[in-house]
């Protein structure tokens, strides 16, 4: 059954998310943890660092090694069996990477929308897509797919050896650029309008910026996209 419901998710998992995340931003009532703007502190660095912590393991793992994220015709799919870099340590970096931004979400905004549904339907979703993921890598490769699961763990990342995985690999930040703009602006983007938006939830209109001061920060940010996603379009940094 999760087979199933992961090939239905895998098709749409990447409106899942923003999906999710605007239904918790309009549903949920954010308050200050235990009622304390000192907590509320503490829970936003936590919330940004893990956020951040997730992005981290997404650069690093595309700047070593890149596989099929996308699939095929929106169907799950592989033509090789990827087992270098970070996926010597971990067989869903990247998923990994997705569900601790939203640990982080969930900690800047401090919802319980966010806590007891956006979260759990997360996790229940990205279960569902890896097993459809598994099913399809057993099937294909066999043997040597069930050699790879039995050495390496589905979720929780191997701390040692990172040097044996990588020393003989070049960083490719190019390839980090081109494949991974879009997720990093994305989360800047993100991260700001969650504490913007839990800020005016519970204080009102006195905690919001000044126009001229929200305006200026997105013309930063949609500057830097636009340059940057300019460099991908026009060839002049490719993968």
């Amino acid at each position: 059954m999760k087979r199933q419901i992961g090939n239905f998710l895998f098709k749409y998992r990447n409106a899942l998310g923003p999906c999710l995340f605007l239904a918790a931003l309009f549903a949920g009532r954010p308050a200050h943890p235990f009622g304390s703007a000192d907590w509320n502190t503490a829970f936003d660095v936590a919330g940004v660092l893990c956020a951040l912590l997730g992005q981290a393991l997404r650069i690093f793992t595309i700047g070593y090694e890149y596989i099929e994220r996308g699939g095929k015709d929106r169907q799950v799919y592989a033509s090789t069996l990827v087992q270098g870099g970070v996926f010597a340590h971990c067989r869903n970096p990247l998923y990994v990477g997705n569900l601790l931004m939203a640990a982080g979400f969930a900690l800047i905004f401090h919802s319980p929308v966010f806590y007891l549904v956006v979260l759990p339907a997360v996790l229940f979703a990205y279960s569902c897509i890896v097993a459809a993921e598994e099913a399809f890598l057993a099937n294909k490769f066999g043997p040597e797919y069930l050699r790879y699961c039995a050495q390496v763990s589905r979720w929780w990342p191997r701390i040692g050896g990172w040097k044996q995985s990588v020393g003989s690999m070049r960083f490719n930040w190019r390839r980090v650029l081109v494949k991974e703009y879009n997720t990093m602006f994305v989360l800047v983007l993100s991260l700001t309008v969650l504490k913007l938006w839990s800020e005016y939830l519970i204080a009102g209109e006195q905690s919001r910026p000044s126009t001229d001061a929200l305006v200026a920060g997105l013309m930063v940010w949609l500057s830097c996209y636009l340059f940057v996603r300019s460099l991908k379009k026009t060839g002049t940094v490719q993968a």
